[in-house]
């Protein structure tokens, strides 16, 4: 297989964020609070071609790495999507990013009466397919129409 100029550079140490939907780039860039970052060096590939999706986008992070709850929220906005951990510019690890079975303090609930959202506690759902279920009240909600926290 003929291997082609690489459209993003490589990084020593830091994490790739690959097959992120193009629609959801931006979201994905506020949720990991990346614009933020003083002193990463941050590529980012919007709308590159993908033989699975099309059209895809790609983030990579110098020297940073993400905790399991950041990594927790961004399942929710891209399920699916591949993070690799790169040492010494080698792919050290690499996975898709799951969702998780329980999901705390990361989505609101849409239950205007539940309990979540009228006392000063942390939401908390079950994930069952695309389906959340609060914890509290018991509401089902698609994952595409939650907010996050």
């Amino acid at each position: 297989m003929k291997r082609e100029k690489l459209m993003v550079a490589a990084i020593e140490n830091g994490t790739v964020i690959d097959h992120i939907p193009s629609e959801k780039l931006f979201a994905v860039i506020r949720l990991l609070h990346i614009e933020e970052l003083d002193h990463d060096t941050v590529f980012i590939g919007y709308n590159l071609h993908s033989h699975l999706m099309q059209r895809k986008s790609i983030i990579k992070i110098a020297n940073r790495f993400f905790s399991p709850a950041e990594l927790n929220r961004l399942s929710v906005v891209a399920p699916n999507v591949t993070l690799s951990i790169i040492r010494d510019y080698e792919v050290a690890e690499k996975h898709r990013v799951a969702m998780p079975d329980e999901l705390t303090d990361i989505v609101h609930c849409n239950n205007p009466k539940c309990i979540c959202n009228n006392e000063p506690m942390a939401t908390r759902f079950t994930v069952s397919g695309d389906v959340l279920r609060c914890h509290y009240c018991e509401m089902e909600q698609p994952i595409g129409t939650v907010k996050l926290v």
